[in-house]
């Protein structure tokens, strides 16, 4: 992962805060430049207006991009003081021109924001080991309806090298087995695969579609009320 995307990551940009921060907007993108470590280096990094961050790092005296600070074989007291320079020119950037999700793709965040506004219950992160990880719990008894995590797509047998994020929704046992053969669903991901499906946050289903089934799954955690006989 490279640095833009690591002190970036969990983040949304506020793209009228970046002029006031002292980038400048060309040809559809925002750039900003500062010169760091005594003025020997220069910093630019380029925001585009879909949100993507991409940073370069030249030595002012030739002009060259410095490019031990991508190599990660490379070590030293030198370059780890420009790359310490560097991420924390990124992150007053993010600091100051971003706020913080729960989450790191737009789908997630969409849906994680649905599941508060709808019952007011926010991701729980559980495990030190699994920070990304976050649970959905019915408030009123702790119980799970919904787990959250980011996963290798290689581990839904998908033929894909990247990660997506997903999300275990509890959900009829019935239903499991049609909804298995449609894109964006698949056996539950670490959990029982009789009463729970996994579906991938990755724009393949619409955000009406899982919040149905997040809205059943729900419903499992609900007690149900007690008819009085007349």
């Amino acid at each position: 992962m490279t640095i833009e995307k690591e002190i970036f990551k969990k983040y949304s940009v506020n793209l009228a805060k970046l002029i006031k921060f002292g980038f400048k907007e060309v040809d559809n993108k925002f750039i900003y430049e500062k010169l760091f470590k005594n003025g020997e280096f220069r910093a630019e990094v380029t925001i585009l207006k879909s949100v993507e961050v991409f940073g370069k790092v030249f030595e002012v005296e030739s002009g060259d991009e410095y490019l031990p600070l991508r190599i990660g074989d490379i070590q030293g007291t030198f370059v780890g003081e420009v790359r310490k320079e560097y991420a924390e020119i990124l992150t007053d950037i993010r600091d100051n021109c971003y706020s913080q999700n729960y989450f790191i793709y737009p789908q997630t965040n969409r849906i994680s924001n649905a599941i508060i506004s709808e019952y007011g219950d926010k991701p729980e992160f559980m495990w030190d080991k699994f920070p990304d990880y976050g649970v959905f719990k019915n408030a009123d008894n702790n119980k799970w309806y919904g787990l959250v995590g980011d996963i290798k797509y290689s581990k839904l047998g998908i033929d894909n090298n990247g990660s997506v994020e997903i999300i275990n929704l509890k959900i009829d046992k019935d239903k499991i087995k049609n909804l298995i053969k449609r894109d964006g669903f698949y056996p539950a991901w670490h959990m029982n695969k009789t009463s729970w499906i996994t579906i991938t946050l990755d724009e393949t289903l619409s955000d009406d579609v899982i919040m149905d089934l997040v809205n059943e799954s729900y419903s499992y955690t609900v007690k149900p009320k007690k008819v009085r006989k007349k």
